[in-house]
């Protein structure tokens, strides 16, 4: 999807939605015990609730696509670990950074309590790559996540980067 096209908008409004309000069930949370090592798991019971959330939506697109290698699930689930415990305002104004440009977050990150969180967000994907490979992670998964936003994986990479736009 095209940033700041209207469908790009509507599933930023979606993801503000899922921010607030969405959950994991339990259910859910309870079927990565067959999929995921201990360290995984406790990587991804340490992420924001909104970013668990995404990452389960990522994993259940990748698998509508025909994707059920294990190295490309995982990269799905964590892709965004390192965002962490990001407000909402701060990722509204890098989403509209990504969309329009790096004025936008440039001018917030003045603001001193908006530079770290701008500065986390615009490096998630390295430090979600290094979360990833401390949990125990394949190296595969590791360089998807790395690479999320220009995909350099040949089989998995754009797959990857299109399920997250949907999610």
């Amino acid at each position: 999807m095209k940033p700041g096209s209207g469908g790009w908008w509507l599933g930023k409004v979606r993801q503000v939605g899922r921010h607030v309000v969405e959950r994991v069930e339990p259910t859910e949370r309870a079927a990565l015990v067959a999929w995921l090592t201990p360290p995984q798991l406790e990587l991804f019971d340490r992420m924001h609730r909104a970013d668990r959330r995404h990452g389960l939506d990522v994993v259940a697109a990748l698998r509508d696509d025909g994707v059920m290698d294990p190295d490309a699930l995982v990269a799905g689930l964590l892709h965004d670990a390192g965002k962490g415990d990001t407000g909402l305002v701060a990722r509204v104004v890098y989403s509209l950074g990504q969309a329009y440009g790096g004025s936008i977050p440039g001018a917030v990150s003045r603001v001193p309590a908006m530079r770290a969180a701008q500065e986390r967000l615009e490096g998630h994907a390295e430090s979600s790559a290094r979360l990833a490979e401390a949990a125990g992670c394949s190296r595969r998964t590791v360089e998807l996540i790395r690479w999320q936003d220009a995909p350099r994986d040949p089989e998995f990479g754009e797959r990857l980067k299109l399920a997250d736009e949907r999610s």
